[in-house]
């Protein structure tokens, strides 16, 4: 049985390690329970290390303008727009597989018939997936997790986080990033052949396009809101609770990068790459 190498598993443990223990140990102090209106601010906005954050959120965004937006630029202005939507088609479906996975553990017999539908259509008609072939014949995409599958069980999200380079998150989610990554055929077949490359290659692509998609909808956020860093965590909550009741009852505002737009492909970790690197950029 092919699984994902022992050192890219360790590898990508340690780094969430490394990411949320240091913030956890960080946690500051909920405010004095006699003060009921700063307690109930408090557990509205789930941020107990929020200077910390704002710290790794300044960070994501200097990467963001120093890398991920110049290249994103340069993609979207010189690029043409089919092989923008060819490699955008191709990502998504190289993802299938693990949407079709969650949407099997959240028990969305339907979602997973379509799932696996396009998955099969797309990558023989679609020449790979750089088309999408089902989109036409009335199949439309979107995007599962396994944080989301975590959330549908039951899981709480936990405090807010804001992940170097990952960007907006939570440790329910952050559980759900490591395990879509060791479940990812994609990764599977890069771990145990040597070819590392190719899943940083596919992780870079993904945010280029991701941020090269939704540059206009964060740059507008980040010219109109008054604290770029609340509105990200915002939306990116309104954003989560939609994804996970599948549209159903909850928010519809879009997260910029997290999808910026509505996103096509219904968000996931390609979301997160764009929003990664924004003030929060990601």
């Amino acid at each position: 049985m092919i699984v994902p190498s022992i050192r890219a598993v360790r590898l990508f443990v340690a780094l969430a390690l490394a990411i949320t223990v240091p913030l956890l140990a960080g946690c500051a102090m909920a405010p004095d329970p006699k003060n009921a209106d700063a307690l109930a601010e408090f557990r509205q906005i789930n941020d107990p290390i929020e200077p910390a954050n704002r710290a790794i959120f300044a960070f994501n965004r200097a990467i963001d303008a120093a890398i991920l937006k110049p290249l994103a630029k340069i993609y979207r202005d010189y690029t043409p727009k089919v092989f923008q939507d060819a490699v955008g088609n191709f990502l998504a479906n190289l993802r299938a597989p693990v949407v079709l996975a969650n949407d099997v553990l959240q028990g969305e017999g339907r979602r997973a018939g379509n799932t696996l539908a396009r998955f099969v259509v797309n990558s023989t008609l679609g020449l790979g997936g750089m088309i999408d072939a089902a989109g036409e014949m009335g199949l439309p995409r979107h995007a599962e997790d396994f944080g989301q599958t975590l959330a549908v069980w039951g899981v709480p999200e936990g405090p807010y986080l804001m992940l170097p380079l990952f960007g907006p998150s939570n440790p329910r989610d952050l559980v759900g990033l490591v395990a879509d990554f060791v479940s990812d055929p994609v990764n599977w077949y890069a771990a145990n052949t040597g070819q590392e490359f190719i899943a940083y290659s596919r992780a870079g692509t993904t945010g280029v396009d991701a941020r090269a998609t939704h540059m206009k909808e964060l740059d507008d956020l980040e010219r109109t809101s008054l604290d770029y860093y609340a509105a990200i965590r915002s939306l990116y909550r309104q954003r989560r609770a939609d994804e996970i009741s599948n549209g159903r009852g909850s928010s519809n505002t879009p997260a910029p990068g997290i999808s910026g737009l509505p996103d096509p492909a219904g968000g996931g970790p390609e979301m997160s790459a764009a929003l990664a690197f924004q003030p929060m950029t990601d």
